[in-house]
């Protein structure tokens, strides 16, 4: 068969396909249902690049977390300006206890690949 005919036959084929396009550009989009404990991408969101894990031990100079997404355990420093926030207040070091889970903004040495915490959030995460 010729090329122009086989190509001629695909889009006779696709052409519905193409046609109906522009139908669906029109439609509204549904009404979104809030969960009853609120948005979870809002919370998804604020916490996106933060690191997830387990307080596996903890003293005033570094926390280590276990469960963490590198899969093996964490050591982070903690510093003098670390933030800590629980249950969406305000926090301190004094309450984080080994087993908390919790969430850590890092930042990251270039050079070393020291990991610092800028904060760390722990305890109930969204509200109602």
């Amino acid at each position: 068969m010729n090329a122009r005919i086989v190509s001629f036959f695909l889009l006779l084929a696709f052409m519905p396909a193409v046609l109906a396009i522009p139908s669906q550009q029109n439609k509204k989009a549904p009404e979104l249902d809030i969960a009853r404990f609120g948005d979870p991408s809002s919370i998804a969101r604020g916490l996106q690049g933060d690191i997830y894990g387990v307080v596996k031990q903890i003293n005033d100079k570094e926390i280590v977390l276990d469960k963490t997404k590198f899969g093996v355990d964490t050591t982070i420093k903690l510093a003098p300006h670390t933030k800590y926030v629980r249950d969406r207040k305000s926090g301190s070091f004094d309450q984080l206890k080994i087993g908390d889970p919790v969430y850590v903004r890092v930042k990251t040495d270039k050079k070393s690949g020291v990991m610092t915490a800028k904060q760390i959030t722990s305890g109930v995460i969204a509200g109602p």
